[in-house]
């Protein structure tokens, strides 16, 4: 019965002769079943899955039938339940395949994945582990991640761990996946294990990018948060030695070292950790992260106290440690500047400013403060400080001198002469502030016993700035020692001892030009004149322009105070001297002061010739306002007559502005003088330096000139040189292109632009220019009526324009053609000429 059955099954039907033939003909061809399969595929599945076994039974090491059988016997049972026995008819297809593919981890793949869709849980992990032995260790890598998802996929805690711990044999950089899946079934004492060993393994890499530092973050948080199911770990040693590892986080590990004894329960520890903590950083950004978290736990441990009292009622002892804890807490916050200036000096404590901003918050409390100056001042390094050193030495003295122990800052003061400062003006100040002091209590002798031990000359001559020498050695020459020295001879030694000190100062050549001015009016005041002199002298011998001219002015108007004229000709070689070799910049007072001494006591032509060399060596800028002196000058001592010369000198040397103000003076005063023709001369001249357009103030005086005192003719030539002048600074490009570009937009009516709209060419600008001048010239013409006299204008003519408009200049001469009568006697009016036509030597 079964075989006639399966015979009724393989009845083949026509169409498919063709593939059996082919099939008979080359059984062992791998296409030809393929093509059969292809064409079966619109038939049943059992006819299909006949093809199949018949294919497989020829070919069973096939693995591409094979693939695609057992991915169609997938396909098959997709849908059903997963009761239904076609899901264990395909489990059995697969493992008739592995008995021929056990090496394609493919297949291993796909059953297992189709395991785990069936939930056969003990199946599928029996899979896998076959699939691991059957397959080379180098294609684990492709069943592992299956693996690890069907682990953590079900709650088999104790199974995920025994298969984590055989994947981590092989791939050890997958420490971090087993370590959050640890975490994540609330394993944290083996996590901490795992995390730590991968922390102290230098070999390993993160995959997820983690730092090193990272990862001990995340084990310090670990175990600081979870105290009580961390065991197996040494938490305060982990961390402490995290602390020497990485140097830039200490204030987190701090923190989390805290985080461990307060999530215990040890809330004494966790303070001393803090206060530990917050004595040894050494930054302000990991002191304010201890500082803050510290805070908090005050306040948190306050808080929990006054709710607990709230609830059970308060008693005496419970009183007593909320006043002690409110106690700690408001001493830990009056501490805090004092703290951190503690972390700053742990950071750098050679910073001068930290330490006396110590000494002040130490204010109040005198113990304090000198153990802050003694604990300063030796530690500080004179060469690696940062600010003045000296100045705490100084400050330790000044507390002792504020409390009435000189004795004590006396002996501070000495300590500090005998440190080897960083620079010679650092023992210097210290010196002065000790001599200061002396002063202050009216200890004027031992004052001046200082200064003259701190002058005195060593037994080796050292050079100021060579470093090799100590600073004691090279006191002897500071500037500023020595000038204290002088002020305090003058106000208590005798004339001899403190010309002595001046002549040490100058010898030592550490003067300066005011030294020598001081020593010069001390001298002064003692009626030694002629040494004052003395001292100018060799001041002006030591320094150089400009720092000499301080000495040669103070120098010359002391000279001319105290001789005037009585030594002229020595005057004249000092102001030669003065004056050789002097800069631009500082001539000016020294001509002027030159000048007057001519003036005053000297030749009046000697004073002329000062000035004019004068306007030759000042500075540019200095330039106009010397010719506006020399100027005045020469009108009040020659006449204004004299000045022509100096207006013409002006004009060639001077700038466009300034020259052109001058010549509108120059002309001014011509035509006071009654020189028309030159006045006209020198507006001319003026006009080409003149542009109409920037300088429209210019040619209007010359126009009001004209108007007033010209023709038609000189007004014509007027606007003549006014357009040939403007046409000379429109040749200048800029001015070109600009007035290109504004009269392209509008050409004028009936020009060569008609005849070509939108052209520009070279004839329609020259109309266009020609239109323009010819405007411009229409509106400079003059306004009012100017009235000319004509070669043939007749008496009575004359008569009428002469009533129309009478010239306050015309002469009036009675014409004599036609007339036989003589004319009569004319009538001449005498005016007084002004005095500064002729001038004069000023008056003593």
């Amino acid at each position: 019965m079964r075989s006639s059955r399966l015979s009724a099954e393989l009845l083949i039907d026509e169409d498919d002769l063709p593939y059996e033939e082919e099939i008979i003909r080359n059984p062992y061809s791998v296409k030809c079943w393929m093509r059969y399969v292809d064409f079966k595929k619109g038939s049943s599945n059992h006819v299909v899955n006949l093809v199949y076994e018949r294919a497989l039974k020829e070919l069973p090491g096939s693995y591409k039938l094979w693939y695609n059988y057992l991915k169609l016997r997938r396909r098959q049972v997709k849908g059903r339940c997963v009761t239904d026995s076609a899901f264990e008819d395909t489990n059995r297809c697969h493992e008739r395949s592995l008995v021929f593919m056990h090496k394609m981890p493919r297949v291993w793949l796909d059953y297992c994945q189709f395991l785990m869709e069936q939930c056969k849980v003990t199946r599928t992990r029996r899979t896998l582990d076959r699939a691991l032995r059957a397959l080379p260790v180098t294609q684990h890598s492709r069943i592992w991640p299956l693996y690890l998802k069907f682990v953590r996929s079900h709650p088999l805690p104790e199974t995920a761990v025994r298969v984590y711990r055989r994947h981590l044999k092989l791939s050890p950089e997958n420490a971090e996946e087993y370590i959050n899946y640890l975490v994540s079934i609330d394993r944290l004492d083996e996590a901490a294990l795992r995390l730590a060993a991968i922390v102290n393994n230098d070999r390993f890499v993160s995959k997820k990018g983690k730092s090193n530092h990272q990862l001990w973050h995340e084990l310090c948080e670990l175990i600081s948060k979870n105290p009580d199911k961390v065991k197996s770990l040494d938490v305060g040693a982990i961390i402490r030695g995290g602390l020497t590892r990485f140097t830039d986080q200490l204030g987190q590990l701090w923190c989390s070292l805290a985080n461990y004894y307060i999530h215990s329960g040890h809330f004494e520890k966790a303070r001393d950790v803090y206060e530990e903590a917050i004595q040894t950083v050494t930054t302000v950004r990991d002191f304010s992260h201890v500082f803050d978290a510290f805070a908090q736990c005050e306040e948190n441990l306050i808080s929990a106290r006054i709710e607990s009292t709230t609830e059970l009622g308060p008693t005496e002892e419970d009183d007593v440690d909320l006043e002690l804890r409110l106690a700690r807490f408001e001493l830990l916050m009056d501490r805090r500047p004092l703290l951190l200036n503690s972390v700053l000096l742990r950071q750098n404590p050679h910073n001068v400013h930290e330490w006396h901003r110590r000494v002040q918050l130490y204010e109040g409390h005198p113990r304090e403060i000198i153990n802050t100056f003694t604990e300063a001042v030796q530690t500080v390094n004179p060469a690696k400080a940062t600010g003045k050193p000296h100045t705490l030495w100084v400050a330790f003295a000044k507390f002792y001198e504020a409390n009435d122990q000189l004795d004590d800052a006396r002996t501070i003061f000495e300590k500090a002469t005998k440190v080897n400062l960083r620079a010679v003006d650092d023992l210097a100040a210290v010196c002065c502030e000790y001599a200061e002091m002396e002063l202050r209590h009216e200890s004027y002798d031992t004052a001046l016993r200082l200064l003259r031990r701190a002058t005195a000359m060593p037994a080796r001559k050292a050079d100021y700035f060579d470093p090799s020498e100590t600073v004691q050695a090279r006191l002897y020459k500071s500037l500023k020692v020595w000038s204290m020295l002088a002020d305090l001879e003058e106000s208590l030694g005798t004339f001899k001892s403190t010309k002595a000190v001046y002549d040490r100062i100058i010898d030592l050549r550490i003067t300066t030009p005011q030294i020598i001015i001081n020593y010069a009016m001390f001298l002064e005041e003692h009626n030694y004149f002629e040494e004052s002199f003395k001292a100018y002298e060799r001041g002006v011998a030591l320094f150089r322009w400009p720092n000499v001219f301080d000495i040669w002015n103070t120098y010359l108007v002391k000279f001319i105070e105290r001789y005037g004229g009585k030594k002229l000709e020595r005057a004249r070689d000092l102001f030669e001297q003065a004056l050789d070799g002097c800069p631009p910049k500082f001539a000016k007072n020294i001509f002027l002061l030159y000048a007057k001494l001519e003036e005053e006591h000297g030749l009046a032509r000697h004073a002329m010739a000062v000035y004019d060399r004068a306007t030759s060596a000042v500075e540019s800028g200095e330039r106009y306002d010397m010719f506006n002196i020399y100027l005045r000058r020469a009108a009040e001592i020659y006449g204004v007559t004299y000045t022509r010369a100096i207006y013409q000198k002006a004009v060639e040397m001077l700038p466009d502005n300034q020259a052109r103000d001058m010549c509108i003076r120059f002309a001014d005063m011509e035509c006071k003088l009654g020189e028309i023709d030159r006045a006209r001369a020198i507006y001319s001249y003026c006009s080409q330096m003149s542009d109409p357009r920037v300088t429209a103030s210019f040619w209007q005086t010359w126009k009001e000139f004209e108007i007033k005192h010209g023709n038609e003719d000189t007004v014509r030539e007027m606007l003549r040189i006014k357009r040939s002048v403007q046409a000379t600074y429109n040749t200048q490009v800029n001015f070109m292109t600009a007035q290109m570009l504004a009269v392209s937009g509008s050409a004028a009516p009936g020009t060569v632009s008609d005849l070509a709209p939108g052209r520009t060419d070279e004839m329609r600008m020259l109309e266009q220019k020609a239109h323009r001048l010819a405007g411009e010239a229409e509106k400079d013409k003059p306004k009012e009526k100017i009235l000319f006299v004509r070669g043939d204008t007749t008496q009575n003519e004359l008569e009428q324009l002469t009533q129309q408009q009478a010239n306050p200049d015309e002469i009036n001469i009675d014409s004599d053609g036609g007339s036989d009568k003589e004319p009569d006697e004319v009538q001449l009016e005498q005016k007084t000429v002004p005095t500064e036509v002729f001038g004069g030597l000023k008056q003593d």
